[in-house]
């Protein structure tokens, strides 16, 4: 890459950043407001790296928490792991990492309410489990459930109480149940993917993606393993939900489903499909980022070259990348840059170059070469339909350029609640 096309990236974060200055000119809804994914704790985020990084004031990074802690936060059973008072928790934790002392009050008091709700749901997730019901997408993923939940703790509090009953939940979880002569995995789900009952999914389905599937509880258990955080079952809980995806791989890609339906459990195999974008909530890249991830927790070598491998074949696949539309952390071109490079931190030297490779390419879908940084950065803030924020805004897109661009990983750690570090 040369020197112009590496700093392009870089003025373009520079100009988002330089647009989302006040938070008293970002007009959201009401609910967005304690949201992470869209409201005033993701936009935090950015200027949290960037003081961080030392690109920006740490003032404008206070400027965003206070805007965002001024109406009470959410907690208990209406908040979760994106929306209240665990969505807070995680942008103060960033910052407080890199200011001693500052804002501990208040983020132990989050801490522990933290904790709490997460010891609650697990409790309840138990109950349910104890009485023979199947879960719901919301008890167990990333962005609304326990894996969201466990990925907090694992930051904060990885000896925890709390992260131990998460964790041994999970274990749980992946033990199969059966229903109406189906063997089904434990996170089978009467749903469809929506969390909302569906005609199209007679039966309901099992849900692969790192935001609202397994992929996000493997992720996590990956993550706490190669942290030194172990619970009984921990491993065999792992191979369970890598040999399900191992059965279900599509060889041609080498790709996985989004999610699996009772008729294709019944077949044996997936129904054929048009190419999907292999972005972090859904498909190719989030599974392969978290497959290295176990698979590196396992001492698996092969199971590690082949979900890299899978990562090198999604990110250069033509038909796959057609199929990528935005330019979004959580399903767009920034996304799968910022997941091409954590990879390549952890991956064999061979693949890691590959990756590395692909990196420029994908950064130039996002922001092209010879583009005015202002003009695009007044584009995807003021896009009305994706909002300024971090999983489909613009926030979420700076901070995967500005990630990509660095030497070394995110100062931080942002991108702890995506289950990709």
């Amino acid at each position: 890459m040369t020197a112009q096309a590496a700093q392009a990236p870089l003025d373009l974060v520079d100009a988002v950043a330089q647009q989302l200055t006040d938070p008293g000119s970002v007009l959201l809804p009401a609910a967005h407001r304690q949201h992470l994914a869209h409201g005033l704790p993701g936009i935090a985020l950015l200027h949290i790296e960037r003081a961080a990084a030392g690109l920006g004031p740490w003032q404008r990074a206070h400027d965003w928490l206070a805007a965002a802690s001024r109406a009470p936060l959410t907690s208990g059973p209406d908040s979760h792991p994106f929306y209240g008072a665990s969505a807070f928790a995680h942008a103060l934790a960033c910052a407080a990492d890199h200011l001693p002392g500052a804002y501990r009050r208040a983020l132990d008091t989050l801490d522990r309410q933290t904790a709490a709700d997460a010891i609650r749901r697990v409790d309840a997730a138990h109950h349910r489990i104890d009485t023979g019901r199947l879960p719901a997408l919301a008890e167990f993923d990333t962005i609304r459930g326990l894996s969201g939940y466990g990925a907090h703790l694992l930051r904060r509090n990885p000896d925890s109480s709390a992260l131990r009953a998460v964790l041994g939940y999970c274990v749980r979880l992946t033990r199969p149940i059966t229903q109406d002569g189906d063997t089904l995995p434990g996170w089978w789900t009467e749903t469809g993917p929506s969390g909302r009952p569906d005609e199209r999914f007679p039966g309901g389905h099992a849900n692969s993606g790192m935001a609202h599937g397994v992929g996000g509880v493997l992720a996590l258990l990956a993550l706490a393993a190669r942290y030194g955080t172990f619970v009984a079952g921990h491993g065999e809980a792992l191979d369970r939900i890598l040999t399900w995806l191992d059965h279900w791989e599509d060889g041609s890609g080498p790709t996985w489903p989004y999610w699996i339906t009772r008729a294709e459990l019944r077949a044996g195999h997936p129904a054929p499909s048009a190419p999907r974008r292999p972005s972090w909530c859904y498909g190719t890249a989030g599974l392969a980022r978290a497959r290295q991830l176990a698979a590196l927790a396992l001492g698996d070598t092969r199971r590690r070259l082949d979900a890299e491998n899978a990562l090198v074949a999604a990110l250069t696949d033509p038909a796959q990348l057609k199929a990528t539309r935005d330019n979004a952390l959580c399903h767009g071109f920034a996304g799968l840059a910022h997941i091409a490079a954590r990879a390549a931190d952890d991956a064999h030297p061979s693949t890691s170059r590959r990756l590395r490779a692909v990196i420029p390419a994908l950064l130039a879908a996002v922001h092209p070469p010879g583009t005015d940084p202002v003009h695009t950065a007044t584009a995807i803030v003021q896009d009305e339909a994706r909002g300024p924020g971090l999983l489909d805004g613009a926030a979420g897109i700076a901070l995967a350029l500005l990630a990509t661009n660095a030497a070394a990983p995110p100062r931080s750690a942002w991108d702890a609640c995506l289950l990709v570090a």
